[in-house]
């Protein structure tokens, strides 16, 4: 098959497991590094150095250069909480209550993972426990440019608040000044306390150490470019961090028998992202595979970002030939991808068989679009592989922990012998005798 109705086959990777070429072949596909080259670290690196060194004016500069503004002083750059709640009551009432249902969903999921703190106490009145705390002040990152994303907003801003985070400090970038008033109207409903309109490394930079006007944070989440990435890592350990993403995924396990229609718009709702993002089919189905590429045909010149969608395809896209279930998933945990779709009839069953991914949508009428929107688990996922060993944006990733040690004076004689021989076994006199002069009835030496 070469053609539908007279026109080339839309060009996207065509695999099959069986081949002796397979396994280097999906290496190539799947490989990413989230965070540029050379050159990119180097400009970051650069910007991170002025804002530390020049604060706001370093961000105006860079403000008006790469988003195309004329903003002289900065508080051009602020929005306060008043225009947010005047965007919230002037977006019109469609697009208001879509939003709050949203943000509601969006709530009551996240509720469920609050911790609480805990303790135990043991037979001689030693008291153990964990203290959790929220974090004070998180900086989110929401991207903009060639598309604005509201639902960023309540993704990354719903869970710190219902985690207890006081200050949430939120950047995203105007090109132009234009931001829509959607992202405005998100941040009232997550409970944004300030919106700066900068972007980019420069953006990070000023929540990680501070500016005249911004206010340093301890945590930053959100997803961004590749400088956004780097910057990410230049900071790492001034400041906490979520992860740092990359490109945007989607695998999608299919036995044949959902509409072939429906799985080429799910490949299509990732790789409109940006052309880096991938989207891959995997079916032991040869026949419907065939289906699926040709209605990806047939739909791609009715998108409006069909250029962008073309170009993913094309440069990290695949439909995969398996020869049976248990290969699906094998090559499924290998991939570890950041949105997983089981569209298959008992979606179920394969759970316990899933080790690495995201995000699972279970089911033939579970697309994942509905989870980027509205389904209320988090959008922010784990990309590149990295669910192997991290999980989707929650409350947890705002609330830390203490640990709680109380020795009553029974157990700090009793603890302390054993203190004192691990402590002087590693020649740290200080703490072993800092130990010893709790055991009861021992001479002081």
């Amino acid at each position: 098959m070469s053609d539908v109705d007279g026109k080339q086959l839309c060009d996207i990777l065509r695999l099959n497991a069986g081949d002796s070429r397979f396994s280097a072949a999906l290496d190539t596909l799947i490989s990413w590094d989230s965070v540029s080259n050379t050159d990119v670290e180097g400009i970051v690196s650069a910007i991170i150095t002025d804002v530390r060194q020049q604060g706001d004016s370093a961000l105006l500069e860079y403000t008006n250069r790469f988003d195309c503004r004329d903003c002289s002083e900065f508080h051009e750059l602020c929005i306060n909480t008043e225009q947010m709640n005047d965007a919230l009551k002037t977006i019109d009432d469609k697009t208001r209550q879509a939003l709050q249902q949203a943000a509601t969903r969006i709530q009551d999921y996240h509720a469920h993972q609050l911790q609480s703190s805990w303790e135990y106490e043991e037979s001689d009145g030693t008291i153990l426990g964990q203290q959790i705390s929220a974090i004070e002040r998180v900086g989110i990152y929401v991207p903009g440019g060639k598309a604005s994303y509201p639902s960023s907003v309540l993704m990354n801003a719903i869970p710190a608040r219902v985690a207890g985070v006081k200050d949430i400090i939120m950047v995203v970038p105007a090109p132009r000044g234009v931001l829509s008033p959607m992202v405005l109207a998100a941040a009232a409903l997550a409970g944004v306390t300030k919106i700066f309109t900068i972007g980019g490394a420069q953006a990070i930079a000023a929540l990680a150490y501070g500016t005249q006007s911004v206010p340093k944070v301890d945590k930053i989440v959100g997803p961004g470019n590749s400088y956004v990435a780097t910057a990410k890592r230049f900071v790492f350990g001034t400041v906490g961090l979520d992860m740092v993403a990359g490109p945007s995924e989607i695998l999608v396990i299919c036995d044949g028998k959902t509409d072939p229609d429906w799985i080429a718009m799910d490949l299509f709702s990732q790789a409109e992202h940006d052309e880096q993002a991938q989207s891959i089919l995997i079916s032991w189905d040869a026949a419907f595979i065939d289906s699926v590429h040709k209605s990806m045909t047939m739909l791609l010149p009715q998108m409006e970002r069909a250029a962008i969608i073309e170009k993913s395809l094309s440069n990290r896209g695949a439909l995969i030939l398996v020869a049976d279930e248990q290969q699906a998933v094998d090559i499924a945990n290998r991939i570890a991808p950041e949105h997983l779709e089981l569209s298959v009839a008992e979606p179920k069953e394969w759970l316990p068989k899933i080790r690495h991914a995201g995000a699972i949508f279970m089911g033939r009428h579970t697309a994942e679009a509905l989870g980027d929107y509205c389904a209320g688990p988090n959008h922010v996922l784990p990309t590149s592989a990295t669910s192997r060993f991290s999980s989707p944006l929650g409350v947890y990733d705002f609330q830390k922990r203490s640990s709680i040690v109380y020795c009553s004076e029974q157990a700090a004689s009793d603890l302390g012998g054993i203190a004192s021989v691990l402590a002087r076994g590693e020649s740290l006199t200080a703490h072993a005798r800092s130990a010893e002069y709790r055991i009861k009835g021992v001479n002081k030496q």
